[in-house]
C-alpha cells in the first residue's frame, strides 16, 4: 500500500451519525433545536451574570467562562454534524479537520479545568468560609482562568502538532461526526506510539487529575458537613453544590463511558453516542441545571424580566 505524506492529504470524509435515511429529518430538527438552546441558554447565563451585581462572585465568574466554553465547544462539532444529517458522507479539508481537532481538545480540556476551579471555589466556601474572600480574590480567580486557558491551549497544540507529522493511507474515511483524534490515528500509516503516549499522559493531566481533585474537594466538603450535621447546614451545602455536582456527573460520566467501557461489536456506535452526550447534550443541560437548581440565577432572571416588563409599560 502506497503511503501518502500528510501534506498531500487534501480532505477526509466524515461518516457522521449512524442514523437511517428516513430518520434524517427528525434528527436534524432535534440537533438544531439542541444547538440553539445551548447557544441561547448559555448566552443568557453570561448576560445575567454580567447585569446582576449580586452575581459578581468567584463562583459565577467561573460559571460565565464555563458558559462561553460550552457555546464554543458545541459550535466546534454541531454545525458540521447538521450538514451531514441531511447528506451523504461530507468532505472536510485537511486544514479544517486539524483545526477542528485542535479546538475540540482545547475546549474539552478547558471545560475540565473550569469545572475543577468551581469545585475548588466550593471547597473554600464551605470548608474555609472565614478566609473565602481572601483566598478567592479577584486576582486569584483571574489567574485560575488564565492558567486553564494556557494549559488547555498547550495540550491541544501538542496533539495537533504531532498529528500533523503523520502520514495517512488511501482510506480517508472517518467513522465519526467530527475529526476525533483517536479515529484519525487509526487512519495513519505512520507509527502512532508517541501520539498514543501523549494522549495517555495528557489525558491523565487534563481529565483524570482534575476529576481526582474534584472528588477530593467534595470529599472534604462532605466531611465538613458531617462535623456539624444540622439540617440547615446540609440543605445549604446541597443547594450550593448540587448544580455543580450535576455538571460533574454529566461531563465526566460521559467521558468515562467513552474511554472505559469494555469493547464490544458496536464499539464505534458506543463512542459516537458517548461523544454526543458530552459534546452536544451536556452543554445544553448546563443552563437548565444552573437556572432551575439555583436561587441566585432564578432571582436574577426574575429581575431582568421585571425590568423588561416595566420598560414595555
Amino acid at each position: 500500500m502506497r503511503l501518502k505524506n500528510h501534506s498531500s492529504v487534501s480532505e477526509f470524509l466524515l461518516l457522521g451519525l449512524p442514523i437511517r435515511p428516513e430518520q434524517e429529518g427528525i434528527f436534524f430538527s432535534l440537533f438544531l433545536a439542541v444547538y440553539l438552546i445551548t447557544v441561547l441558554g448559555n448566552l443568557l447565563i453570561i448576560l445575567l451574570i454580567r447585569l446582576d451585581s449580586h452575581l459578581h462572585t468567584p463562583m459565577y465568574f467561573f460559571l460565565s467562562h464555563l458558559a462561553f466554553t460550552d457555546i464554543s465547544f458545541s459550535s466546534v462539532t454541531v454545525p458540521k454534524m447538521l450538514t451531514k444529517v441531511q447528506n451523504q458522507p461530507i468532505p472536510i479539508t485537511y486544514e479544517e479537520c486539524v483545526s477542528q481537532t485542535y479546538f475540540f481538545i482545547f475546549f474539552a480540556d478547558l471545560d475540565s479545568f473550569l469545572i475543577t476551579s468551581m469545585a475548588y471555589d466550593r471547597y473554600i466556601a464551605i470548608c474555609h468560609p472565614l478566609h473565602y474572600i481572601t483566598i478567592m480574590s479577584q486576582s486569584r480567580c483571574a489567574m485560575l482562568v488564565a492558567l486553564s486557558w494556557v494549559i488547555a491551549s498547550a495540550c491541544a497544540l501538542l496533539h495537533t502538532l504531532l498529528l500533523d507529522q503523520l502520514s495517512f493511507c488511501a482510506d480517508h474515511t472517518v467513522p465519526h461526526f467530527f475529526c476525533d483524534l483517536g479515529a484519525l490515528l487509526k487512519l495513519s500509516c505512520s507509527d502512532t506510539s508517541l501520539n498514543q503516549l501523549v494522549i495517555f499522559t495528557a489525558g491523565l493531566a487534563a481529565i483524570m487529575l482534575p476529576f481526582l481533585c474534584i472528588l477530593i474537594s467534595y470529599g472534604r466538603i462532605g466531611f465538613t458537613i458531617l462535623q456539624v450535621p444540622t439540617t440547615k447546614g446540609i440543605c445549604k451545602a446541597l443547594s450550593t453544590c448540587g448544580s455543580h455536582l450535576s455538571v460533574v456527573a454529566l461531563y465526566y460520566g460521559s467521558i468515562i463511558g467513552l474511554y472505559f467501557l469494555p469493547p464490544s461489536n458496536s464499539k464505534i456506535n458506543n463512542n459516537i453516542v458517548a461523544s454526543v452526550m458530552y459534546t452536544v447534550v451536556t452543554p445544553m443541560l448546563n443552563p437548565f441545571i444552573y437556572s432551575l437548581r439555583n436561587k441566585d440565577m432564578k432571582g436574577a432572571l426574575r429581575k431582568l424580566l421585571s425590568k423588561k416588563t416595566e420598560i414595555s409599560k
